[in-house]
């Protein structure tokens, strides 16, 4: 084994490691810390508004601000010409139409209870993410329904998924407190209909999809193969390259040894 290339000790090295069980720092009884979709109600009217959400402002009875659509400002403000300017950052869409209705009573004669409806046109503010074999990985726009089940359908695991060692990972934020993980196998929820891990996510929070075992062992060779790969590509071109300014690849070519046509 000492006479092989460096290169191909290492994946020799590395393999068992990929292929050792148990390699997850995963805890069943964190999922204590994540909510039930049928647990708890989420609307829109508990979403905290930040920058660059976008709102939209209905009221039938003053048509100058009725179906405005603003994107709350890096200020955490919207504004009108007859209203002035709203903080709205922090806030919820309920807290935000009390704080209109305040500022219009006393410029427009209305009728009625609840003149002014504030609804969430875009979610923009906050994200979660779906990382690792997936085909649509990264940042993902949070509204505050999404479940495993439907980050996972979004994301759509690729051919390389370990589907039954899903993580789900709810970072803490503080140094002395460790993230919540817990394990999902995503075969069961989609095959069976076990969705008794299917839990709403938070703004922040990861989904990890790791590779099967023979799969981490295939993009560790694909990792360490790659540079070999390109300096023996690059070495054919030069060489390619040397024949053709030389003219020995037309010596050698149609004609034969007699030479033309």
């Amino acid at each position: 084994m000492s006479n092989l290339p460096i290169r191909i000790r290492a994946i020799l090295v590395m393999v068992p490691a990929i292929l050792l069980p148990g390699c997850f720092s995963s805890h069943p009884e964190n999922i204590a810390a994540f909510h039930r979709p049928q647990d708890v109600v989420v609307t829109s009217n508990e979403y905290l508004m930040l920058p660059p959400d976008e709102v939209e402002i209905h009221c039938t009875q003053i048509p100058e601000i009725d179906g405005q659509i603003q994107r709350i400002r890096p200020d955490g403000y919207i504004s009108f010409e007859a209203l002035g300017e709203v903080y709205v950052a922090g806030r919820t869409p309920a807290q935000v139409a009390n704080d209109l209705e305040a500022k219009i009573v006393g410029l427009y004669k209305l009728d009625g209870d609840e003149l002014i409806d504030v609804r969430i046109s875009a979610f923009q503010s906050k994200t979660y993410y779906v990382l690792g074999q997936v085909m649509a990985p990264g940042r993902k726009l949070y509204t505050g329904r999404e479940s495993v089940l439907s980050a996972l359908a979004t994301a759509v695991p690729n051919p390389m998924a370990w589907n039954a060692r899903i993580q789900v990972i709810r970072p803490s934020g503080v140094a002395e407190v460790p993230p919540k993980v817990f394990q999902v196998n995503y075969n069961r929820m989609r095959k069976h209909g076990d969705l008794t891990l299917n839990v709403l996510l938070q703004e922040d929070d990861i989904v990890y999809v790791p590779p099967t075992p023979f799969a981490a062992v295939a993009l560790v060779i694909e990792q360490v193969m790659r540079p070999i790969a390109r300096a023996f590509t690059g070495v054919y071109i030069l060489q390619t390259g040397s024949d053709l300014g030389s003219g020995n690849v037309g010596r050698a070519g149609v004609g034969g040894r007699g030479g033309g046509l």
